[in-house]
C-alpha cells in the first residue's frame, strides 16, 4: 500500500510509519515544521513535506493523521476529496496491529519505560513512544515472528485498538482527561475494555483503581510491595542500576534508579515468564540501557552530571526526582539543581498542589516558561506558589560544553557547572540542555 501520515513528525505516529515502512509498504507523510525525527525519517527513505499542503497527496491508499490534526488540514481535505481513506491514528492501529501478537503496555506513566525493558528482553518488532538506547530507535523490526512489543497510548483511546494478546497495565492514574470529556467513568471503562480485550493479563495489584477490578479479571497480579524486595541502588561500570528482587524468581539488575524502576522491569518479567524461561529473562535485562529523555545522562565530568528527563506528570516527576537524590549521594554530590519547563497550562493547573512537592531536595529550582503545546496563555503565580524553594525564574537555558548558562531578559543569571543538574519536560528542554536548540 501506499500510506500517507500527517503529522509524522511525532514519536508516535514516525513510529508506525517506520513500522510500516520496514514491513514493504510505500511510505510518505508531511508536518509542520522539521525536526530531528523528519531527518531521520528522510534518512530511511521516508518522503517527509514540510509544510503541510495539499500537493502531499496524490495516489496514496490511505492517510493516517495524528490526534491534534484538525479537519480542516488541507491533505485531509485533498484526501477526502480523491476519495482517499483517511484514519486517525487510532483508526489504523487495527491495519497495523491486526495480525500480530501484541504486548501492549499502557498506563499514565513508566510506559515507555516497560515497554522498552521488554523489548530487550524478548524477541520481536516493537513500537515504542521513545527511543531505546539499546538500538537507537523508537522502532525495532524483527521478520522471523509476530510478536509486536507495543507502547499503547490511552491519550486518544488509541490503546482499545491495539489489538493485545498481552495487556501490561502499571497504573491507570487520570491524564488526557480533556479526551474523555473529563468523564471519570468513561476513562476507566476504556482501561477496563482495554484489559479484558486480551487474553493475558499483568497488572499493578497496587493501582488505585486497578485494585478494584481483582474480583472481576483474572490476570497475574503484582503486588509491588511485598513482591519486589530488597531494593538497592548499585552502579555496574559507573552506569545506574537498580538491583532488586522478584517473588520467588531471584535477584535482577535494571538499568536506571527507583522504585518505579524495579516495578516496571517486574511488569515486563512477568509478562515475558508467559513464554521465555527465567534465567533468559534475567540475562537479556541486562540489555536494556535505558531510554532516551528518561533519566538520560548527557553531560558528565568528576565534578558534575547533567540528566535530560521527560517527566511531565507530578507523579513521575517525584518518582524521578527520589532516584536523582539517589544518584546524587553515590556520585557524592552536594547539590541537586531542578529545571521545570512546565507541559501545558492545563495539566500544570490540574496537578499545581502535586507538582509544588515534586522537587523536596532539590537545592535549586529553576522554572522556564509554559510550553503551552498549543493551549492558550493562562495565569499561574509560580514565585508565590514555589516560593518554599530557593527559585530561579528563567526564560531559557543554554548548554556549551558541560556548563548551562541560565537566561533571564537576555541576561546570563548565572551558571550552572557542579553538582546534578536534571531537567524535566515533554518541551523543548530537552533541546535545551542537550546544546541543540
Amino acid at each position: 500500500m501506499k500510506i500517507h501520515f500527517i503529522g509524522i513528525g511525532g514519536i508516535g505516529i514516525s513510529g508506525l510509519a517506520q513500522y510500516m515502512k520496514f514491513r514493504g509498504h510505500e511510505v510518505s507523510g508531511s508536518d509542520i515544521a522539521d525536526s530531528v525525527i523528519t531527518k531521520k525519517l528522510r534518512n530511511l527513505d521516508i518522503e517527509v513535506t514540510v509544510p503541510h499542503s495539499a500537493d502531499a497527496i496524490t495516489n496514496q491508499d490511505m492517510v493516517v493523521h495524528s490526534a491534534i490534526i484538525r479537519p480542516d488540514n488541507p491533505e485531509i481535505i485533498a484526501a477526502k476529496a480523491k476519495g482517499i481513506e483517511v484514519l486517525a491514528r487510532r483508526e489504523a492501529l487495527p491495519y497495523i496491529l491486526g495480525d500480530r501478537k501484541v504486548y501492549a503496555v499502557a498506563g499514565a506513566h513508566g510506559k515507555s519505560t516497560t515497554t522498552a525493558i521488554l523489548t530487550s528482553i524478548m524477541n520481536g518488532s516493537a513500537i515504542i513512544g521513545a527511543e531505546a538506547k539499546e538500538f537507537g530507535s523508537n522502532v525495532r523490526y524483527c521478520k522471523k515472528t509476530d510478536t509486536m512489543l507495543f507502547e499503547a497510548d490511552e491519550s486518544d483511546g488509541s490503546f482499545l485498538n491495539s489489538n493485545p494478546h498481552c495487556a501490561i497495565v502499571i497504573n491507570a492514574e487520570p491524564e488526557h482527561m480533556e479526551y474523555y470529556d473529563y468523564n471519570y467513568d468513561l476513562f476507566y471503562d476504556s482501561y477496563k475494555t482495554f484489559i479484558k480485550s486480551a487474553s493475558c493479563r499483568v497488572l499493578n495489584a497496587e493501582d488505585q483503581f486497578l485494585s478494584t477490578l481483582k474480583d472481576e479479571i483474572q490476570a497475574k497480579w503484582l503486588y509491588p510491595s511485598t513482591e519486589i524486595k530488597d531494593i538497592e541502588y548499585v552502579l555496574i561500570k559507573n552506569e545506574p542500576h537498580t538491583r532488586f528482587k522478584l517473588r520467588d524468581l531471584g535477584s535482577f539488575d535494571v538499568w536506571g534508579f527507583g522504585k518505579h524502576i524495579a516495578l516496571d522491569a517486574s511488569l515486563a518479567i512477568l509478562a515475558a515468564n508467559e513464554s521465555m524461561g527465567i534465567e533468559k529473562i534475567r540475562t537479556n535485562l541486562l540489555n536494556f540501557k535505558g531510554i532516551k529523555k528518561r533519566f538520560d545522562i548527557v553531560g558528565s565530568t568528576n565534578d558534575r552530571v547533567i540528566i535530560d528527563d521527560y517527566g511531565h506528570h507530578p507523579t513521575e516527576i517525584r518518582a524521578t526526582f527520589e532516584s536523582v537524590k539517589a544518584y546524587a549521594s553515590l556520585k557524592g554530590f552536594d547539590k541537586i539543581t531542578a529545571i521545570w519547563q512546565p507541559h501545558k497550562y492545563s495539566r500544570t493547573i490540574d496537578n499545581l498542589e502535586e507538582f509544588i512537592k515534586c522537587f523536596d531536595g532539590a537545592g535549586e529550582l529553576i522554572i522556564l516558561p509554559v510550553w503551552a503545546a498549543g493551549e492558550s496563555v493562562r495565569e499561574i503565580d509560580f514565585e508565590e506558589k514555589f516560593k518554599q524553594y530557593n527559585l530561579t525564574m528563567a526564560d531559557k537555558i543554554i548548554r556549551a560544553n558541560n556548563t548551562i548558562t541560565v537566561i533571564k531578559d537576555d541576561k546570563d543569571l548565572e551558571t550552572l557547572d557542579k553538582g546534578l543538574i536534571i531537567g524535566f519536560g515533554a518541551g523543548d528542554i530537552t533541546y535545551q540542555i542537550r546544546g541543540t536548540a
